[in-house]
């Protein structure tokens, strides 16, 4: 893995790598700086960077560590840790002071698990494509830690250096177990804030591709894996019975699907549905507006709920994910079970939750059980500081005058583990895009070539500010 982590390193840095060959138009207009993060891109998604077996996050952390060394960083300020089959990357640049406690830039290099025969083109070997890069973790998010390490470099060559210590701490497994994510939030508890790259972001125009709005993120909600399993003597299925394990389970399961969970409101919530109303439709922006006044009112959250970006917003959702039942074809099951994914808006704990679906439920033959040990519970990040002012001017420096307002995150991401320290953890993806050509996780994932150069203005002013005093 090394030695092609070293291969690709030798395209990206002679500037003209072409991963792939299905252009269908040139390049636009790119610096050197840009070229270098598409290239460095298309290098780290070539590598199959997910969990479990022949799992090359490694060797992502490899091409990373290169490109830092090659670009000015002291070998011995970069460090690659294994844990498990994966690792996490940490660049440690000192400041002038070392009183100042330091800024953590954070994102993953791990993505999710893709089908190359779903695919239009292999997930694993990048493209270029009509103004497009195609391939898994083009947008989720190792452009986002291109442009991350391509402005870092060009920082230090033109001989900037921070007042406080700046950390890139890149996790290796935010996708599944999210244990490097914690040990990383555990090393740097003596932050004084953390930029996650990889949440919030800009949204541009459907027809005329101009910048609509820039959303950051101050909080998140819980992440919460439930499993809901029924048991049974099971028999014959030529002799049914008024008991059936899966039409016990689905009963249950249609019952939370009517549950409404009430809805709610933050700050940070108030402020995006005020904002966001304005490049809303009619009947959405004033359902918006009226919801952000009156949460309580029942049209508004009719309204709300049927739109499913902005579902989450609005309070805690459950949602059955995987459901398995059964041990024979001509068998009445013994057991079936269920997933039930939640996501809970912040004041809530999972226990507050499963309280909650035990009631829905409302059969005690039902056993519920809480799987996801591996998040945590927190509050959002304090709204009065001077991230908000500085991620409006780096916003506005990529795109003049655009509107810039706060946001919740649907959960989960490595900030928690941050949040949960008590460190304020702010999301602030420096891609513009419109919202049409989001495919995190899904398929044909793509990120547009023109988010490369706004994206590298973006941080070029973000990441000075956030290190200054």
């Amino acid at each position: 893995m090394i030695k092609r982590a070293a291969l690709l390193l030798l395209l990206f840095q002679a500037g003209y790598a072409q991963v792939g060959h299905a252009r269908a138009e040139p390049l636009p207009a790119l610096t050197r700086e840009g070229l270098q993060a598409l290239n460095l891109a298309q290098a780290s998604m070539a590598f199959h960077s997910v969990a479990g077996a022949n799992n090359e996050t490694p060797a992502v952390a490899d091409l990373y560590q290169t490109a830092l060394i090659n670009g000015g960083f002291a070998a011995d300020t970069i460090t690659i840790t294994r844990q498990d089959d994966t690792a996490y990357l940490v660049l440690r640049w000192q400041g002038h002071d070392p009183s100042l406690k330091p800024l953590v830039i954070s994102g993953h290099m791990d993505v999710v698990a893709a089908n190359p025969s779903d695919w239009m083109h292999d997930p694993f070997k990048p493209v270029t494509e009509n103004g497009y890069l195609y391939g898994r973790g083009a947008s989720d998010m190792k452009m986002s830690n291109a442009l991350a390490i391509t402005a870092l470099i060009h920082l230090r060559q033109q001989g900037f250096v921070p007042d406080r210590k700046i950390i890139l701490a890149l996790s290796g497994d935010e996708e599944t177990e999210m244990k490097t994510g914690q040990t990383l939030a555990r090393m740097f508890s003596n932050a004084a804030e953390v930029l996650n790259l990889d949440v919030g972001g800009g949204v541009l125009d459907e027809e005329t591709n101009r910048p609509l709005f820039y959303t950051w993120s101050g909080a998140e909600k819980t992440y919460a894996d439930i499993n809901l399993s029924v048991t049974d003597p099971g028999g014959h299925s030529s002799e049914p019975r008024p008991r059936n394990a899966i039409n016990v389970l689905a009963a249950a399961l249609l019952k939370i699907q009517a549950h409404p969970f009430r809805p709610e409101l933050n700050a940070l919530t108030r402020s995006y549905f005020m904002n966001a109303a304005r490049f809303s439709s009619p009947r959405l922006a004033a359902a918006m507006r009226v919801f952000a006044a009156t949460p309580d009112n029942a049209k508004a959250v009719s309204i709300l709920r049927a739109e499913p970006s902005l579902v989450g917003s609005i309070g805690t959702t459950c949602v059955a994910t995987t459901i398995r039942g059964g041990h024979a074809l001509n068998a009445l099951p013994q057991h079936a079970d269920a997933n039930i994914n939640c996501r809970i808006f912040p004041g809530h704990s999972r226990l507050d939750i499963i309280h909650d679906l035990i009631e829905i439920i409302a059969d005690p033959s039902i056993h519920l059980q809480d799987q996801s040990a591996g998040t945590v519970e927190t509050q959002p990040s304090p709204l009065d500081t001077p991230f908000a002012s500085a991620v409006t001017r780096a916003a506005q420096t990529a795109y003049p005058d655009v509107p810039v307002f706060p946001s919740m995150s649907s959960g989960a991401s490595d900030s928690m583990w941050f949040r949960a320290r008590g460190i304020p953890s702010y999301g602030a993806c420096p891609i513009f895009m419109k919202a049409s050509d989001n495919f995190s996780h899904g398929l044909n994932e793509r990120v547009p070539l023109s988010a490369i150069t706004p994206g590298l203005h973006f941080l070029l002013s973000l990441i000075p500010t956030l290190s200054g005093r």
